[in-house]
């Protein structure tokens, strides 16, 4: 099988924008996610936009992108880049043994074992391999890495392993649905495209939790970022940068940014970091000078004009609200599960919408839909036999990069079993 998203060092993207565009920030997330190095220049005059060919610096034809081999892409969108960088590709087969729907820690380890164990296997992702782990600056709590290693990376070294076995990788392919025919999973992709499968893995991991403002959206890629923002931290450099969020991932982001900006505020809802945040990660947050942790406190309004200009916090306890200048704010609140499609598909979740899977099926007092066989779900497995789920989109998952790799290896174990049955 070939690679289908090849690592190759040789890809330099050059992109020519302004900060504050959300379409510039799609694109320098998208390279950062995939490993794929850029420059980034901005076009602060209309003399450096007439350098390259534009006609001041408000063209609408930006951003601008330049690969090495002298292509020249204005405005365009990640799916246009995914499409000239080689990405996109149309199914090799009719049918599957294994079609695994997310590219994160968990699908991505489900792609190399089920590859690896002879499984004619896909991977479908709507986005950039790595999913949120991939926007992490760096894990460091990961087992056999002692110093470390950025998201991107890690995700790079698991979608080269699972290649190497032969998986084949979708991106820029989203699944809105799916059904049971004829002792098939049969995947429903955005564009039309259906993947039949004799198993199934929903590793679809988690979308981004909004603060919920107004203004929010009109600022998102224009001061208002979602995750680690790893691919943002070349421009931070100097300047005061505000993470909202009382988890791992704020906590390093916060250390990693504090390494180029003048000085890094942590937003917490809650009392302390005790409960949510790893010791070490603590330990190095309140040592670090540059680093100041704002306590029983959340962010309640957004202001400026086309871009993020300030925003406010209030206490909690006390009631009292700061107004701070802010170009950068980036929020680590959790996510919501990736599951709209399970309704329409009958699979069952729980209140907050992640999927139930083995005996939590039964946990919520009723008996388990439409469930035709006479065993019991396996472990990992939904009230859909056949369909498993790892990761986070699954009820009662650890949300640790580890926890999600060791679940898309266990669910593979799980298909095999219930292939063998078949």
């Amino acid at each position: 099988m070939a690679d289908q998203v090849p690592a190759d060092s040789s890809i330099h993207v050059t992109i020519y924008g302004r900060t504050g565009s959300s379409e510039a920030y799609a694109i320098r997330d998208f390279l950062q996610r995939c490993d794929v190095k850029f420059d980034w220049l901005e076009v602060n005059s209309d003399e450096v936009a007439r350098s390259i060919g534009l006609s001041n610096s408000t063209d609408p034809r930006l951003p601008v992108c330049i690969f090495p081999d002298g292509t020249r892409m204005e405005k365009p969108t990640v799916r246009q880049i995914i499409g000239k960088l080689g990405w996109f590709h149309d199914p090799s087969r009719s049918e599957y043994d294994l079609a695994i729907y997310g590219a994160g820690p968990a699908g991505l380890s489900a792609a190399v074992y089920g590859a690896s164990e002879g499984l004619k296997t896909v991977v479908v992702e709507r986005w950039a391999i790595g999913g949120q782990a991939g926007s992490s600056p760096k894990i460091e709590n990961y087992l056999g890495f002692p110093t470390g290693i950025s998201g991107a990376d890690l995700a790079e070294r698991a979608r080269e392993q699972a290649v190497r076995f032969g998986a084949e990788i979708l991106l820029a392919r989203e699944g809105i649905g799916g059904e049971f025919v004829a002792g098939k999973r049969v995947g429903y992709l955005a564009d039309g495209t259906k993947i039949i499968a004799r198993a199934s893995i929903c590793a679809t991991g988690v979308d981004y939790r909004r603060l919920g403002l107004p203004n929010e959206e009109k600022f998102f890629g224009a001061g208002v970022y979602y995750g680690a923002g790893a691919s943002e931290a070349i421009l931070c450099g100097g300047e005061h940068i505000f993470f909202v969020g009382g988890g791992n991932s704020a906590a390093q982001a916060t250390l990693q940014f504090a390494n180029v900006a003048s000085k890094v505020t942590l937003v917490v809802r809650e009392d302390s970091l005790k409960a949510t945040v790893s010791t070490y990660l603590i330990d190095r947050i309140y040592s670090n000078k540059r680093i100041e942790v704002l306590t029983n406190s959340v962010v309640t309004a957004l202001d400026g004009d086309t871009c993020l200009c300030a925003i406010t916090a209030v206490n909690r306890l006390t009631s009292k609200s700061q107004t701070f200048p802010a170009r950068w704010l980036f929020v680590c609140i959790g996510g919501a599960p990736r599951t709209d499609w399970a309704k329409w598909a009958g699979i069952q979740r729980d209140e907050g919408g992640y999927l139930l899977t083995g005996v939590d099926l039964r946990r919520i007092g009723k008996a388990i839909e439409n469930w035709p066989l006479d065993r019991e779900p396996y472990f990992l497995e939904t009230n859909m036999p056949g369909l498993f789920a790892a990761g986070d989109v699954r009820h009662g998952s650890v949300k640790r990069c580890a926890s999600a790799v060791g679940e898309g290896a266990m669910a593979v174990t799980l298909v095999h079993r219930y292939l063998a049955a078949g």
